[in-house]
């Protein structure tokens, strides 16, 4: 005969929430809250993985002490130039690692000169001079005529010694007036000397040969010459071609302006 057993103190409610537990030596001790922290860190959440990122600000701040070194380092994985200079350590070693993990860095941190060039190394030239404004006498006015001529020599003293000729442009505009232009080479000369780190010699500066000039008149409306105009045209007439000259051929050509109708057929235009 079985004998019913009837529910001791121990016994589980059913009715009631919480743990469930079969006896008082089956209760688990709480685990630390460390653990539990830990424990929840390290579970990734659904769609998500653990990836370290490929840098980190420790490991810059690390192996580059210095921005320079930044710079070079960022340049060669990424091919960007920062600008960290003289800004903060935790702000250019999170800008720096951002960028290189892959995050685009703002346009006022973008440098323009690579980071393994030494200022100190580099031999400096001037500037190219600025040319004059056209004169007020040939703007908005037609040319008629352009000629380059190639045939004089250079303005500069060195280079004229050498053979060295230039490109001169001539033209002439429908209120009779002419003008000349240089137009090149253009090419830059040594000056002094100094030894680089590497106990070499190398230039000073580097300085342009600039033979421009602009836009000249060398003829008015009037006719006058200036004192170059009546220089380069003597050199124009002097060469030949057939029976004329250069100026007369190609410069200070005559033109019949009509109104569109054919002036060989009816050399009076529009006027009869």
């Amino acid at each position: 005969m079985t004998k019913k057993l009837e529910p001791g103190p121990w016994a589980v409610d059913e009715t009631l929430t919480g743990p469930q537990v079969d006896a008082p030596g089956a209760i688990e001790p709480p685990k630390a809250a460390s653990e539990t922290t830990k424990a929840t860190k390290e579970t990734p959440k659904p769609g998500e993985t653990n990836i370290e990122p490929l840098y980190d600000f420790e490991g810059l701040m690390t192996d580059f002490p210095t921005a320079k070194d930044l710079e070079k380092f960022v340049f060669d994985q990424t091919g960007i130039v920062l600008n960290l200079k003289g800004r903060s350590n935790k702000f250019k070693y999170q800008k720096a690692m951002d960028v290189l993990n892959g995050k685009e860095p703002e346009e006022y941190l973008l440098g323009n000169e690579n980071p393994y060039l030494d200022k100190n190394d580099l031999i400096p030239i001037d500037d190219l001079k600025k040319l004059p404004a056209r004169p007020a006498a040939v703007v908005g006015e037609q040319c008629v005529a352009s000629f380059i001529s190639k045939t004089f020599q250079h303005p500069d003293q060195e280079w004229a010694a050498q053979g060295q000729k230039c490109e001169v442009v001539f033209r002439k505009y429908i209120n009779n007036v002419i003008t000349y232009e240089i137009i090149g080479p253009i090419s830059t000369r040594a000056v002094g000397t100094r030894v680089n780190k590497f106990g070499k010699e190398v230039p000073e500066k580097y300085v342009w040969v600039d033979p421009r000039t602009g836009e000249q008149v060398i003829r008015k409306e009037n006719g006058s010459y200036t004192p170059v105009g009546t220089r380069l045209r003597a050199k124009m007439q002097a060469a030949k071609i057939n029976k004329s000259d250069y100026w007369s051929v190609w410069i200070d050509r005559e033109f019949v302006i009509s109104d569109g109708t054919n002036a060989i057929d009816n050399p009076w235009g529009s006027q009869l």
